[in-house]
């Protein structure tokens, strides 16, 4: 402040104010936050003196609501001071969105929100069905090797790891007391987890939409970030030039946006570039042809080994990972190839490469999983096991094991080697650019495996869980040591919303068919899991409404069974509002671009 005498006046006449007007007034002070709060007590010791100047002394009630209000107000600010501290990831998404720009911030940015949606899921399963089983479970007699970690068979097979172990009795430690029926809570968690799932990703898909395809110039327009975005709140000096980097970044991505030229190529150079796009295209759809053919024979052939998983040789042990390894070395060394062949192309923007590399990524991947899910509900649940639920969900764990281990290779001799390669031996190919459709793509095969395997794994969200918080660190320190920024800056303001579209279909909804057949078609074992007896496992619940018909306060419970959950009119009547409500949204966003447009008009003219 430039002097007493302004200090002074302006504790006056923050004093005169009422309090949402002065916390307010005080917010918009440029300074750090304890000058702020300097300011704000000085206030408060300025009001306190006028009321007893004026002798209003407040009550001891009215005093007490007054220091409980201030006190929260405080433990708010102390809370919302540390909330960045105790939330690590927000420097480093920071630093990685000001040193690479927006498109490698979107991996990081889709792989904080896949972690914070597994410790959602691991939440529920743990807390509705693992923490009820511990209260039924019976010891372990099996010894603990060490090997299953890596093949998820041995001591875990009678752990809460795997459906087998579940109990299908009915949970009560006090007699004539409330029990727990762990058929409904295990079908009805799993369920509800996957509706409120559904729900989220449409919420975020929405959200995400509006803002990068409805109103993109909200967010994008140059003159605003340039003149309006920053914070004079910053005063530490490493604060503002990472602010000043980011801020930089962002101007030179929207005008690469807005000055890109379009190339016009003669008719035998079209025709030229169609004949490579379609002889790339031949080439990918060709090796994922082979890639799901390799993996159906091997997984055919590895059944007996997994029947006779309760082996605990080695060798036995190690037959067990020849399928994850075969398919998890598919995974990794085919994308390489369609990144090759995205070089090949030469495509006029990066974007571009980057989508077309991400559309063969996800047809190769999920038709491998397509593969995995027909070889899992048609063959092993026809074996002869006597738990082929806990076979699934072994085999799952390998999957997703290996998949993690090949990840975190992959940053060493993908990005490492590579860059000491570039700066050394062949100084020509320099340092790698950080392969976003890839690495994107691995994310969601990841966590299509997830999903697939909760009705298999309860618990297999944590160990995902885990395995995205040791990936995004060690992505992050790879990206800022072998990495460069992308040679050709761009915008990725709509590649967020795709990679969630990618989450939802096919990922999501192909996993809701499995777990569909799954629940609906297919015969429980006979001899583990909580629907052991059952004709599928959707009977618990006929069962519990057929048991509900008989008591009166229920009634209204059969009656919504009846008529909305099990009537194919419901289900038709409120797909027909949902496509009606999809029109309206879509008219809506037309007439959104239309005024958009005349508004720019009008501007220009």
């Amino acid at each position: 402040f430039h002097g007493f005498d302004a200090e002074k006046d302006l504790i006056g006449n923050l004093a005169n104010m009422s309090t949402s007007e002065r916390i307010k007034a005080i917010q918009k002070i440029p300074g750090t936050m304890k000058q702020k709060r300097e300011i704000r007590n000085k206030v408060l010791k300025e009001i306190t003196e006028k009321s007893r100047r004026h002798g209003t002394q407040p009550s001891c009630c009215t005093q007490c609501l007054q220091d409980t209000a201030v006190s929260f107000r405080r433990f708010g600010n102390t809370i919302s001071e540390h909330f960045d501290l105790l939330w690590v990831w927000h420097k480093a998404l920071k630093i990685i969105g000001a040193e690479f720009g927006t498109s490698v911030l979107s991996y990081f940015i889709f792989l904080k929100w896949l972690l914070n949606f597994n410790i959602f899921s691991f939440l529920i399963n743990f807390s509705f069905i693992t923490i009820p089983q511990f209260l039924a479970a019976e010891p372990n007699n099996l010894s603990f090797t060490g090997l299953e970690l890596l093949t998820g068979a041995g001591y875990f097979q009678q752990t809460v790891l795997y459906y087998g172990f579940y109990t299908n009795a009915t949970i009560s430690k006090i007699k004539n007391g409330p029990s727990y029926n762990m058929q409904l809570a295990y079908i009805f968690t799993v369920g509800i987890h996957f509706v409120i799932c559904f729900l989220i990703l449409l919420f975020s898909m929405a959200n995400s939409f509006s803002r990068n395809f409805v109103n993109p110039q909200v967010y994008s327009v140059n003159a605003s970030k340039l003149l309006c975005t920053w914070d004079f709140n910053i005063t530490n000096e490493k604060a503002v030039k990472l602010k000043q980097k980011n801020l930089s970044t962002q101007i030179k991505e929207h005008l690469t946006e807005v000055n890109r030229e379009v190339v016009n190529f003669s008719v035998t150079q079209r025709i030229g570039r169609m004949g490579v796009h379609l002889l790339c295209w031949f080439a990918s759809l060709g090796t994922a042809v082979a890639a799901c053919a390799g993996v159906y024979f091997l997984s055919i052939n590895n059944l007996e080994l997994f029947v006779k998983g309760h082996q605990n040789d080695l060798e036995s042990q190690a037959a067990m990972l020849v399928l994850p390894l075969v398919t998890t070395l598919l995974n990794t060394f085919t994308p390489f190839f369609y990144s090759w062949l995205g070089h090949m192309e030469r495509f006029q923007t990066p974007g571009q490469q980057i989508y077309v590399t991400i559309a063969r990524n996800i047809i190769l991947k999920i038709s491998i999983v397509g593969i995995l899910c027909y070889y899992w509900l048609n063959v092993v649940s026809a074996s002869e096991s006597q738990c082929w639920e806990t076979l699934v969900g072994q085999d799952i764990y390998r999957l997703v094991l290996v998949d993690f281990i090949f990840c975190l290779l992959g940053s060493f001799f993908g990005e490492f080697l590579r860059r000491i390669i570039g700066t050394t031996i062949c100084v020509s190919l320099g340092q790698p650019e950080f392969d976003i459709g890839r690495n994107v793509l691995d994310l969601i095969y990841a966590q299509t495996l997830t999903w697939i395997g909760i009705l298999f794994s309860p618990l297999l969200p944590g160990i995902q869980m885990i395995a995205f918080s040791i990936v995004f660190y060690v992505k992050k320190v790879s990206l800022m040591r072998n990495c460069q920024p992308p040679r050709k800056v761009w915008r990725t303001a709509q590649m967020t919303t795709s990679f969630l579209f990618l989450l939802f279909c096919p990922s999501f909804l192909g996993v809701l068919s499995v777990i569909g057949v799954t629940v609906w078609r297919l015969k429980p074992s006979e001899g583990c899991g909580p629907f052991r007896g059952l004709s599928s496992m959707y009977a618990a619940v006929s069962e519990w409404i057929h048991t509900l018909d008989n008591y009166t306060a229920s009634k209204w419970v059969v009656w919504i069974y009846h008529n909305l959950i099990t009537s194919e009119l419901f289900f038709f009547i409120l797909s027909g509002i949902a496509l009606i409500i999809t029109y309206l949204y879509w008219q809506i966003i037309q007439g959104r671009k239309t005024m958009t447009k005349f508004l720019r008009k009008q501007i220009s003219n």
